[in-house]
């Protein structure tokens, strides 16, 4: 089973979870003891829309490093400008393909770590 069929099975089971609050045959405004859901239901993101926006988010990561990357050898050629930020464009693509495997917690706290150390190493390391 590939993960897009793995996350499509997971969307159905929610919306199956979601819409069998009540007994078949009872409309769902008979259950008592309920509390009725407020008029503006908080709006979370599916898995699926979590994935992508982390892909998209690593990607422009991804292509923001590299620009940078691009400006600092221009400017000043260093090893440590190089390893600095090919390890911030490394991090981009692990975070992407923890995204896709469906890590999604883990590579946000990956690419928001990853991606300040990269900044303070530059602020702090690079002359």
């Amino acid at each position: 089973m590939t993960t897009s069929d793995q996350d499509q099975d997971q969307d159905r089971l929610q919306e199956q979870e979601q819409g069998q609050d009540h007994e078949p045959g009872e409309s769902p405004a008979a259950i008592p003891g309920e509390i009725p859901e407020p008029a503006a239901p908080e709006r979370r993101l599916t898995p699926r829309q979590a994935r992508r926006l982390r892909i998209v988010l690593s990607s422009v990561g991804m292509a923001a490093m590299a620009f940078v990357l691009a400006l600092r050898i221009a400017s000043r050629s260093s090893v440590l400008v190089v390893g600095v930020y090919g390890l911030a464009l490394i991090l981009c693509g692990v975070v992407i393909e923890l995204s896709r495997n469906g890590r999604t917690r883990l590579g946000s706290w990956l690419l928001g770590v990853g991606l300040v150390a990269a900044v303070g190493a530059d602020w702090l390391l690079i002359p």
